[in-house]
Parts: C-alpha cells; sequence; structure tokens
C-alpha cells in the first residue's frame, strides 16, 4: 500500500499547528506553537493580534512539523487546512499557506471543519474506533452533543444555547481572580477545593439535549457579589470545585442520555474542555456503569491541533471529497455543510 502523508494546519484561533499524518492514523509530527501568554495579558483572545502572531508562526511551524516527520514536503500526499469555524483573520493566515503549498507542489487541498477535526482525534487514540457513535463535543466556543452515522453524515443532538461550557470556565476564572485560560486553572483550584461546598444551579431541558451555562455563570457572579458586599470569607479553590462538578453533572447526564437515545453504544469525547480531570473522570464511571464504550483522547489531542485536522483531511481525501485553490475561510461555517 501506497503511503498516503497529508500535512494538517490548523489556524482557527490562537495555536498555531502544522502536523504529518501516515495512512490516517500515524502520527509524524504534530507541532503546536500556542499564543495563551500573549493573550493572557488581555484576558482572552484578541483576533487582530492572534492573527498577526500566525502570520509570523506558520512558516517555522510547517517547517519543523515536516522535518520532525522525517519526510519531505515532495513526499506530501495532500494538504487539510481548517476552514472554520473560527475568527476569520486567523483562518486566512492557515488557508493561504496550505493553499501555497498544494499550488507549488501540485498536490490537493483540503477545506476541513474545526469540529470534524475534534471528532476525528478520537479516531487517532483509537484506529479502530468507526461509526456510528456519539460525541461530545465541548471548547470555549462549542457545545455540541453530535450523533455520527458516518463520515460526514452528523445529526446535532443538543447544543448549548447561550455559553459554551469553555466560554463560562474562562468567564468564571475571571470572576474568581484565576485569570486566563479559565479551564485549566480552574481544574488545579478544584483540586484542593470541596465540590458540595455550594450548590449552584444546573439547567436541563426537558424537550431537547441542549445545554445552558449562563445561569451557572451569573450564579458564581452573584455568590461572589454576595459574599464581599457582606465581607464574608468565600473559597476560590471551593468555588472552583463546585462550578466544576456542576457543569460536569450536565455534560455527563446529556450525553449518556444521548446515547441511549440514539439506541448506540460508542461516545467520543472531544474539545478543549475535554482535557478537564473531573469531566473525564465522571464520564468514564457513567459508561462503564451503562457498558457503554468510551473513547478519550489523551489532552494534547483534545487542544486545537493539526494533527487531528490532518485526520479529518485524510478521510475526505480516500473518499474524493477535495477542494479547489478557490477554498475560503468560513468564520460561522456549520457541521455538515460542503466546504469541498
Amino acid at each position: 500500500m501506497k503511503e498516503i502523508l497529508i500535512l494538517g494546519i490548523e489556524t482557527s484561533c490562537d495555536e498555531t499547528s502544522a502536523s504529518v499524518l501516515k495512512n490516517g492514523t500515524e502520527v509524524l509530527s504534530n507541532v503546536i506553537s500556542s499564543q495563551i501568554d500573549l493573550h493572557r495579558l488581555y484576558g482572552g483572545v484578541v483576533p487582530e493580534v492572534a492573527s498577526r502572531k500566525h502570520v509570523e508562526s506558520i512558516i517555522p511551524v510547517i517547517d519543523r512539523a515536516v522535518k520532525e516527520s522525517g519526510k519531505a514536503l515532495e513526499e506530501i500526499s495532500a494538504v487539510g487546512v481548517t476552514c472554520g469555524p473560527g475568527l476569520a483573520g486567523a483562518l486566512l493566515v492557515g488557508i493561504s499557506a496550505a493553499k501555497a503549498l498544494a499550488f507549488a507542489l501540485g498536490i490537493p487541498v483540503i477545506g476541513v471543519d474545526h469540529i470534524e477535526g475534534h471528532i476525528c482525534a478520537n479516531y487517532l487514540e483509537n484506529p479502530d474506533l468507526e461509526p456510528p457513535l456519539v460525541c461530545l463535543v465541548v471548547s470555549g466556543g462549542h457545545s455540541h452533543l453530535i450523533k455520527i452515522t458516518s463520515d460526514g453524515e452528523y445529526e446535532v443532538l443538543g447544543r448549548t444555547r447561550d455559553d459554551a461550557a469553555g466560554e463560562a470556565f474562562d468567564k468564571v476564572a475571571r470572576t474568581i481572580g484565576l485569570g486566563y485560560p479559565g479551564g485549566p486553572l480552574i481544574d488545579k483550584a478544584a483540586a484542593s477545593g470541596n465540590p458540595d461546598a455550594v450548590r449552584f444551579p444546573k439547567t436541563y431541558f426537558s424537550e431537547s439535549l441542549d445545554f445552558s451555562f449562563s445561569g451557572i455563570k451569573t450564579a458564581v457572579l452573584n455568590y461572589v457579589n454576595n459574599m464581599e458586599r457582606k465581607n464574608e470569607k468565600w473559597s476560590v479553590e471551593d468555588v472552583a470545585a463546585s462550578f466544576q462538578k456542576a457543569v460536569a453533572e450536565v455534560l455527563v447526564t446529556n450525553s449518556i442520555k444521548a446515547v441511549k437515545q440514539s439506541g448506540l453504544n460508542a461516545l467520543a469525547l472531544a474539545g478543549g474542555v475535554a482535557s478537564n480531570s473531573l469531566l473525564r473522570l465522571e464520564l468514564e464511571k457513567a459508561a462503564a456503569k451503562e457498558g457503554i464504550r468510551l473513547s478519550v483522547p489523551r489532552p494534547v489531542l483534545c487542544t486545537d491541533n493539526a494533527a487531528m485536522i490532518a485526520c479529518a483531511a485524510y478521510r475526505k481525501f480516500i473518499a474524493g471529497k477535495i477542494s479547489g485553490l478557490d477554498l475560503n475561510a468560513i468564520p460561522g461555517l456549520k457541521l455538515g455543510d460542503i466546504i469541498y
């Protein structure tokens, strides 16, 4: 079998990443240049700053990924690149680099949905995993429960009606003085806190599997303001642990319910929030109790990375789903939309 080498490029937000993937599952390199320290100064991602940093980083990151793979550029079969959803300026940097490489090398370019990339991280972690399955995608911008019937065939079973889970983590972290990025900082603080110290509200919808995290975000803000107004002591660690427990409980409950209602027996976890230690633990316990096969990627594959993009591009490549050199950024791309 001839080697199929996919060069993946990811620049949808604040990570510049490139990866070389062999035959769909073997990661030869996965270089990630993070901008966290840069955006921490502003308490969140600044789109214009992110775009400028991508311009500085994209070529060195691609060069390093190719070098670490042990392959030559001329051996690459196709270039896969995130084309949405994401920040328009950031996406355009990656897309421009991908199209230039594809044109120069005379190989195809393949546009990839960022959310589809996160889902495909599970195929890298568990090469024998295949649809049908349900995937919980939780990140700074997304909280989706997705039924995957086959490659490219998706049904959204539930989504956030307001804040995404990762967005709520970031806002709560700022409220309790932890800073940015909120997810790992809350996870770390919660490790030494009491998860039952504060009873924060959990939102469920009887008619759907949708999520809502604006209520708990506001509840944390009100709790802190009330405690400070009364000059009463409160614990950052206890609030972090209590908040994290409530969010994880909602995510786990809806995920297990989605699998049961779909009549399937496989559940996957994806997205930046998938690195949260409590969510991973509680999902593992719940899946084991219900006899559900659970796939949880290692943390490096949960964050934005190009290996997951290369994996999604590989699956499109072998299916003949190739984009043209007119590929453009689609900041508001919806999962399942045709981009080739």
